[in-house]
């Protein structure tokens, strides 16, 4: 057996390094996409925190395999592009949605996200949920919401009884 080429070494590096720093790598076709498409869809993905990148097939199974990412094996068929996510893989899973739905050459093929492979169907849910940020809102908000209830109970404890004892110095003076 010959010896792997440094560069082929170095991508392979690469890849076992992207699949340790990313929340979610999802895995999209792009046979069809013109040149100025993907560059359009990689600005997109940039400005969102994520990088959709092109590598031989060969060389992401064997830094998946060296990763303990073997489970997306099955989603290295044909033309492949890996979009790494750092932060919020919902979002970047409702741009690569609507780039689809826009370019139909693009083909959301599933993903990987803790370790687990997603498919298309969960690859679609995911990019139905709302972004981090509204879910920290609102999960906020939930938080926030029995407190705001107490200081509301706790303000009107003092505020009736004041409203009692005004009552009762009015119907003195008027006796």
């Amino acid at each position: 057996m010959e010896q792997p080429r440094p560069e082929k070494v170095a991508i392979v590096e690469e890849l076992k390094d992207r699949f340790g720093e990313s929340a979610a790598v999802l895995v999209t076709e792009y046979r069809g996409l013109k040149v100025a498409e993907l560059e359009e869809l990689r600005r997109e993905l940039r400005s969102k925190g994520a990088e959709i990148k092109v590598f031989k097939n060969t060389l992401v199974r064997i830094a998946a395999s060296q990763s303990g990412n073997s489970v997306v094996d099955p989603l290295l068929d044909g033309p492949t592009a890996l979009t790494f996510v750092k932060d919020d893989p919902a979002a970047i899973a409702k741009s690569l949605r609507d780039f689809a739905k826009a370019k139909p050459a693009l083909v959301l093929k599933g993903g990987l996200m803790g370790g687990k492979r997603l498919g298309v169907e969960e690859t679609l849910a995911l990019a139905d949920l709302p972004s981090r940020d509204v879910l920290l809102a609102q999960f906020a908000g939930a938080l926030a919401a029995p407190m705001q209830k107490f200081a509301g109970l706790l303000k009107a404890l003092p505020q009736n009884f004041a409203y009692a004892l005004q009552a009762l110095i009015d119907k003195n003076e008027q006796s």
